[in-house]
């Protein structure tokens, strides 16, 4: 708990740096779809608070800088609550007063009297954006500096384990779990840390021979010099390759594109199974992480990519490297976050805008309003419990106790 204290700010400042990049990028996608709608925007905010830096453009929308960095909005002009959503007397009223102030043909320039499609897009753009940032980040890494290719060679089998009783042995290559093919070790690690109580089955080089090899993954806790101490599937295998068998692999743009396509919905994937997993009570949700674990997870990163390399310049090339790969992790992870179908967030507005597409009318404004309250209520909880388990990583409790002893 101490030495978090002692470094809070190496952990906070990447974060926040981070931070501001996805929150101004899912916000730019909201902001340009709704541009090219001709939408009229009153401001472009990222940070809250007191305005440190502002200006207004020849459209009318103020961009501004707030002194509090901790996310952004765009504020649309005639929003009437924060679901964004008004009902039919909402947008009466609103109708009305938009004719008295600035005549009948300014209606077409607000939200919410486009056609719902396109306020569905406007919305949707936010997430697809992060989702863009992800694809955008990879490329350029999977391109400029490439990735090394670690085959899954079993190096150590641990007695008593899963892996021992499935017949594993020292030197099997592993080349794909139940269908998929496996080229790096790291996808292996992947599935087996998100599959405890599932029966897996792994194809196997052993001496020119291909065997099909099943083990049950057991939950392990373990501590992950990045994500602290969490529950994850383990069969019991140590993979490393041999210094001959690891590949540098740098990519065309194009195959670029594709493999950072394929990343960007790998860690999709992950996200939803394990949020599936949690809901039927298969995972605990130990991994989940609020800010503060974020947080320490971006300063974790920071000191092992100064500790690679003293140097200075591979130190600042570690550096950017590995903060520009937890900006598209982190982007991936506010995107899916946006999606999810709680009013309040994006993937809420959806849903609404589906209801009023097949109703042909919104949400009736008493409705609009308890699933705003319930979702708040769900942010927080998730909040709370994501917080909750920061802290246990944090041993903050074990620290209170010992102050008070």
């Amino acid at each position: 708990m101490m030495d978090f204290l002692a470094q809070a700010p190496l952990y906070v400042l990447p974060f926040l740096l981070v931070l501001t990049l996805v929150v101004t990028i899912h916000e730019l996608g909201h902001f340009l779809v709704a541009r090219a709608f001709g939408v009229k925007i009153d401001r472009f905010a990222i940070g809250f608070g007191r305005g440190l830096l502002s200006r207004t453009d020849r459209h009318g929308t103020e961009w501004r800088l707030g002194w509090i960095p901790l996310g952004g909005y765009v504020k649309f002009s005639g929003d009437l609550d924060p679901s964004s959503v008004p009902d039919q007397a909402g947008l009466a009223e609103l109708k009305g007063r938009i004719i008295a102030e600035q005549g009948p043909e300014a209606i077409r320039d607000y939200f919410h009297f486009k056609p719902v499609w396109q306020r569905a897009l406007i919305v949707l753009a936010g997430p697809m954006a992060n989702f863009v940032l992800a694809i955008f980040i990879f490329t350029l890494l999977f391109s400029l500096i490439g990735v090394q290719i670690l085959p899954a060679r079993v190096s150590e089998v641990a007695a008593g384990g899963p892996a021992a009783a499935a017949g594993f042995q020292s030197g099997d290559l592993i080349t794909g779990i139940n269908g998929r093919r496996i080229e790096d070790s790291r996808d292996v690690t992947r599935i087996v840390s998100l599959s405890s109580g599932d029966r897996l089955r792994f194809m196997v080089e052993r001496g020119g021979e291909e065997l099909t090899l099943t083990a049950v993954p057991e939950r392990e806790t373990v501590t992950d010099p990045v994500a602290g101490r969490i529950t994850v599937g383990r069969i019991g295998l140590g993979l490393l390759p041999a210094v001959d068998e690891i590949r540098h692999v740098r990519y065309g743009p194009i195959a670029a594109v594709g493999q950072a396509a394929s990343q960007t919905g790998d860690v999709l994937a992950t996200s939803i199974r394990y949020i599936g997993r949690i809901f039927m009570g298969r995972e605990s949700g130990d991994q989940l992480s609020g800010p503060i674990g974020i947080a320490k997870a971006s300063g974790a990163l920071t000191n092992a990519a100064v500790e690679a390399n003293p140097d200075p310049g591979a130190t600042v090339f570690n550096l950017i490297v590995t903060m520009t790969s937890f900006a598209a992790i982190l982007s991936i992870g506010i995107g899916f976050l946006n999606l999810l179908p709680i009013p309040i967030l994006d993937g809420g507005h959806l849903v609404f805008y589906g209801y009023e597409a097949v109703a042909k009318k919104p949400v009736a404004a008493r409705f609009q309003e308890a699933g705003f309250r319930v979702g708040l209520a769900l942010l927080a909880g998730l909040m709370l419990f994501a917080t909750w388990n920061d802290l246990q990583k944090l041993n903050l409790f074990k620290f209170l106790g010992g102050l008070a002893s």
